[in-house]
């Protein structure tokens, strides 16, 4: 029937997507036409009331080009915001690492810092003062990222390869929390040392964490950039094993090998 091919052509009218798609749905809705067609007809309607009712239970040529339209966009609109969520978690893993970095950095010099000015009041005595002791006791209580603080004989350390016990530390109990299940934060030590006397600090770093994290977040965005650039290749009717291997395994290089090649095919087609 003349009119029911041209109501499912003119709801499929400038709908984009797969056009193999297209047909196979095109080919069903027309079915459900002339099925519905067929069955009014049995019950005494005539051949063009029976056509009007069947579209207008349809929803009507309106109606209908409106949820076609809507449909064809849902996966175009899905791959879109999957682009946005990798190039999102990408952003905020790489941001999470620039803090975590600066902030551990920042840390590394305060510790320096300290570590030098403890040097300053050992000086070259051959014991160390009480109230050195006293304020390294302060220090370690007050700081909440510095776990401990020991202070060895620098020649010992200097002339032998075994274990060195400290001549002083003094070192904070750990309070267990949901974090050291997990193995963070480790426990770092930075040194400084003068002819007699080497000073170290033991202290929390998160920096392994933001390497994980910046890890974890590359890995999605990769994955998603890869499930993106496949269903796009799908859209445009070129996706084949080779390209699927490229965006996996070049990202982004091998999405721009994708467009320069079909940039030229569309050229030589147009030439």
């Amino acid at each position: 029937m003349k009119q029911i091919e041209a109501f499912v052509d003119s709801v499929y009218q400038n709908i984009g997507g797969n056009k193999k798609k297209s047909q196979e749905l095109k080919a069903e809705m027309k079915s459900h036409l002339l099925e519905a067609v067929h069955e009014l007809k049995e019950e005494g309607k005539s051949e063009q009331e029976a056509i009007e009712i069947a579209i207008e239970r349809f929803g009507g040529e309106k109606e209908m080009r409106s949820v076609v339209g809507q449909l064809s966009k849902a996966p175009k609109t899905f791959a879109k915001w999957m682009l946005y969520t990798a190039i999102a978690c990408l952003l905020i893993s790489i941001l999470i690492f620039s803090i975590v970095t600066s902030i551990e950095k920042s840390k590394l010099d305060k510790n320096n810092q300290l570590a030098s000015q403890i040097l300053n009041g050992l000086g070259d005595n051959e014991r160390i003062p009480t109230k050195l002791e006293t304020d390294i006791q302060e220090i370690v209580q007050s700081n909440g990222r510095i776990n401990g603080i020991s202070i060895y004989d620098n020649k010992k350390l200097i002339s032998t390869n075994a274990p060195v016990e400290p001549i002083y530390s003094y070192r904070e109990e750990v309070v267990l929390n949901i974090w050291n299940s997990t193995g963070f934060p480790i426990i770092n030590g930075y040194g400084e040392s003068n002819n007699t006397w080497h000073v170290n600090i033991n202290s929390e770093s998160y920096e392994g964490m933001a390497i994980i994290l910046l890890l974890v977040g590359i890995g999605v965005y990769w994955i998603l950039f890869t499930i993106w650039a496949t269903i796009n290749a799908y859209h445009h009717r070129r996706l084949n094993v080779g390209w699927i291997i490229a965006f996996a395994a070049l990202n982004v290089l091998g999405y721009l090998n994708y467009r320069l090649v079909g940039n030229r095919q569309l050229s030589k087609t147009n030439s």
